[in-house]
């Protein structure tokens, strides 16, 4: 089967492990041709020579499909779970333990969610609207957020600022300790520390940034309260939501268990990491619902 730009691939020389769409294939000056590949399901770009490459057919490709949606509906099920029980308990201690005859009103974080994919974006933006997460949703390309990140900070107004796209580490470009061998690392990092200098405070606005394999260390010290990727590891393309929504979801006068947080993502800690930081929900009180009779 022909291989053209869209066409859902896998590797040979890696087994197969991860299934790519192709975004671009181009000529070498030798006349071999490379193709350059986004992951499926992974934040991740690569590229591979065309003869390494192995078209998937549809079945592969729903099998695989059906095993990542059981994954993401376990997580789904989970972040609901405790979602539920941040609730309940933010009620008990909002009427302090007192029986009222109005119930709370609940007022999660807001997020601006600027993702290097677009088809990532929606399917994140999909998540988000089922699980009620209020989010405003700016596709951009990764060199061009430094530049963006201020502007749309001022426009949005958001409690959660989510940087992600696409990343990965090569190594022949440097150790894995210089952030020049990485694709796109530098440039989230330029975007947390923008961000930063608008809003220095880390429960004023809650940041998570980076993709796969994201140089974790690098991002923290800019002033990210999340990050990828402490293992170098892929992280899943949905991951960032449910980090924003366990944050969304957290009252303000609690703090965040960064395990409490991982444990439900896909990737876990070694493709995610953070640091202690406050919920930024809202209760109140009375919620009166009217009549529109």
């Amino acid at each position: 089967m022909e291989i053209k730009l869209g066409t859902i691939v896998a590797r040979k020389s890696y087994k197969c492990d991860i299934l790519f769409r192709v975004v671009e294939i181009k000529k070498g000056k030798n006349g071999n041709l490379t193709a350059i590949l986004s992951g499926q399901e992974m934040r991740l770009m690569a590229d591979a020579p065309y003869e390494d490459l192995v078209v998937v057919d549809k079945q592969e490709i729903n099998s695989r499909a059906k095993i990542e949606h059981e994954k993401l509906e376990q997580s789904l099920f989970l972040l609901k779970q405790d979602h539920q029980l941040s609730r309940e308990k933010q009620e008990y201690y909002s009427s302090s333990a007192y029986s009222f005859p109005d119930e709370l009103f609940h007022i999660p974080g807001r997020v601006l969610h600027i993702d290097g994919d677009s088809l990532y974006l929606q399917k994140c933006l999909a998540l988000y609207d089922k699980i009620g997460v209020p989010v405003y949703g700016v596709y951009c390309k990764e060199d061009e957020m430094p530049e963006r990140v201020m502007d749309l900070l001022e426009k949005y107004r958001p409690d959660i600022l989510v940087i992600t796209g696409h990343d990965a580490y090569s190594k022949h470009k440097g150790k894995i300790s210089d952030i020049n061998a990485y694709r796109h690392s530098k440039h989230f990092v330029k975007t947390v520390r923008n961000a930063r200098r608008k809003v220095p405070n880390l429960d004023q606005l809650v940041i998570f940034a980076g993709a796969c394999q994201s140089h974790f260390e690098s991002l923290i010290r800019a002033g990210a309260n999340f990050a990828s990727s402490p293992s170098r590891v892929n992280i899943h393309a949905l991951d960032p939501v449910y980090i924003v929504a366990k944050i969304s979801f957290t009252p303000f006068v609690e703090s965040i268990n960064v395990w409490e947080v991982l444990r439900n993502t896909l990737s876990r800690e070694k493709g995610l990491g953070g640091i202690e930081t406050r919920g930024v929900l809202r209760s109140g009180m009375p919620f009166k619902q009217h009549d529109e009779s």
